[in-house]
């Protein structure tokens, strides 16, 4: 590669990400990637880049850097603040990185995370099918990419169903949820709060507790989306970096269209779960899968693209 973006400032918690690590969680391997998948495939496709190309996550608080040639890049997903030394940019418009300028992404007034996203990905080295890394960049930490340059063009997401309310996670019942009422976790009625004790390996949510039977259970496999319930009867909802096994009885799991969803979810946000069935949930999958793979296609020749709505299912 003939470029290098270097870390000043590391921000909150940055870090490269892709797809993630496939087939790993029979080795007890976190699937890992972006934590917003659907963010990172149009930020992808903003620069011309694969959906699944290696792109710098941030978290809350983004970091500061500097490119040693120009590059073309665009950050996607929340609304950052952005700027370099020498101009101010907008989060979702493509712009070129120019050689010693000095790149700041600050905070967000909603949402919790966005891709930094360069034209020809970034190029770290690959472990276990990914270039995801377990670990947050430090300062001084030397990212290798590709030179280039890019025109100003943008994409514009209209605003979630939910925008200003609750968020909403759909879900299924989980493999112990005939151990709790329905009516104390699922509905309007039942909402949730985010707790700043969580992070890429699961969202502690804390709300009226939930009456734990006496009960023990084996420890027992987990993935993303499962919603355990601790001891003391609160919630912790998984994400990409949650462990691959666990002993908390699980009363739902967020569905697999809703995982990014999760993802953005930052402390203070209220949250909301929907019962659903299996059938709902593939269908919704696939739904937005089609979507996100007729985008990413589209952005490689588009101009200035609007998406349509969010996926209500």
């Amino acid at each position: 590669m003939d470029a290098t973006l270097t870390v000043l400032d590391p921000g909150l918690s940055s870090l490269v990400v892709d797809a993630g690590r496939p087939r790993t969680r029979g080795l007890g391997v976190a699937v890992g990637g972006a934590a917003d998948r659907f963010a990172l495939a149009l930020g992808n496709g903003l620069v011309g880049n694969p959906r699944d190309a290696a792109a710098l996550e941030v978290t809350l608080r983004g970091p500061t850097l500097r490119a040693d040639r120009p590059l073309a890049c665009v950050l996607f997903g929340a609304p950052f603040d952005l700027a370099t030394d020498r101009r101010p940019l907008v989060a979702g418009t493509t712009f070129t990185l120019l050689p010693d300028e000095v790149l700041r992404v600050g905070g967000t007034p909603r949402g919790a995370r966005a891709y930094l996203c360069v034209g020809g990905g970034l190029r770290t080295p690959v472990v276990l099918g990914s270039r995801s890394s377990l670990e947050p960049l430090r300062a001084g930490a030397v990212l290798p990419c590709r030179s280039g340059a890019i025109h100003g063009r943008s994409l514009r997401l209209p605003p979630e169903d939910d925008a200003g309310g609750p968020v909403r996670l759909r879900a299924l019942d989980g493999p112990q949820a005939g151990w709790f009422r329905p009516d104390e976790f699922f509905g309007e009625e039942r909402s949730f709060t985010v707790t700043p004790a969580g992070d890429r390996m699961g969202v502690r949510l804390r709300g009226a507790p939930l009456s734990l039977p006496p009960r023990e259970l084996v420890s027992e496999p987990v993935a993303p989306g499962a919603v355990q319930v601790t001891r003391d009867g609160q919630c912790i909802v998984l994400g990409v970096d949650g462990q691959t096994v666990g002993g908390y009885p699980k009363v739902a799991h967020v569905i697999a269209a809703d995982l990014d969803r999760v993802g953005q979810l930052r402390p203070g946000d209220r949250v909301v779960f929907e019962r659903v069935v299996r059938g709902f949930a593939e269908e919704t999958y696939r739904r937005k899968e089609a979507v996100v793979r007729e985008w990413s296609t589209r952005l490689i020749v588009a101009e200035v693209l609007a998406v349509p709505g969010p996926f209500a299912g």
